[in-house]
């Protein structure tokens, strides 16, 4: 077993613990300025090692999510878990609006990460891919990975408002991809091979540097999914 793939399964861990922490946060689980678990206690709770945690905890201090005190350990910075104000999904139309909204968000994100992303970014995709492509031959959809990687792509693009953007919209995109997986699982392994497909095109065009072919898998990857749920039933938004 060479170096890579053996630092790959802490790495996915990490992920999978940053995504939990950083969901819990958004979601109002701990108030602003209140004090995190200690880390054994942390990494008790959450069944990983202590440096996992802190590759984790080190990414959401790196996004401001959280801050540390010398000698008093680390707190909650967030004030809110929308800080976009985006309303919550609560109907169909709500989750077409999303799809709609990621069209425009997430297919210019991909074109610039196709011109801008660096390895660090690359790997990071890497990470989300291979947790889809293991879910995937366990047959099972995993709304976490997929997330994780249009977030490295948003990253890849070196501007924080994609970033925040979709973090912000995390919650309303989940529910979209909650029902796509659901979908996907109804209609069997050929669909969720797919769908793998999809994320592995957008990957090869971003780190072929390939902009316009970056747009233009991420837009079809997107729309995709919004037919997968709605196919040809789309509601007219028309005021």
């Amino acid at each position: 077993m060479n170096e890579s793939s053996q630092s790959r399964p802490r790495a996915s861990l990490a992920e999978k613990v940053y995504e939990t922490m950083h969901s819990r946060i958004m979601r109002g689980d701990f108030s602003p300025n209140e004090k995190l678990p200690a880390e054994t206690d942390l990494s008790s709770q959450l069944g990983v090692s202590r440096p996992v945690l802190r590759a984790a905890l080190e990414r959401l201090r790196d996004e401001g999510l959280i801050f540390s005190r010398q000698g008093a350990g680390n707190f909650v910075r967030m004030k809110h878990s929308n800080p976009l104000g985006y309303a919550k999904v609560e109907t169909i139309a709500d989750i077409q609006r999303c799809y709609e909204f990621r069209l425009t968000v997430e297919v210019a994100a991909a074109g610039l990460a196709a011109q801008r992303s660096n390895d660090a970014v690359l790997d990071d995709m890497q990470r989300a891919l291979d947790m889809l492509s293991d879910a995937t031959g366990s047959r099972v959809h995993r709304e976490d990975a997929d997330f994780a990687f249009h977030v490295a792509v948003a990253s890849g693009s070196n501007n924080s408002y994609y970033v925040e953007t979709l973090r912000a919209l995390r919650d309303h995109i989940h529910v979209g991809m909650k029902l796509h997986g659901e979908s996907l699982m109804s209609d069997g392994a050929i669909a969720l091979e797919e769908v793998l497909a999809e994320h592995k095109a957008i990957f090869e065009a971003i780190a072929g540097r390939d902009a316009e072919r970056a747009q233009d898998v991420m837009r079809a990857h997107i729309e995709h999914s919004r037919h997968r749920l709605f196919g040809a039933s789309l509601l007219d938004l028309s005021l």
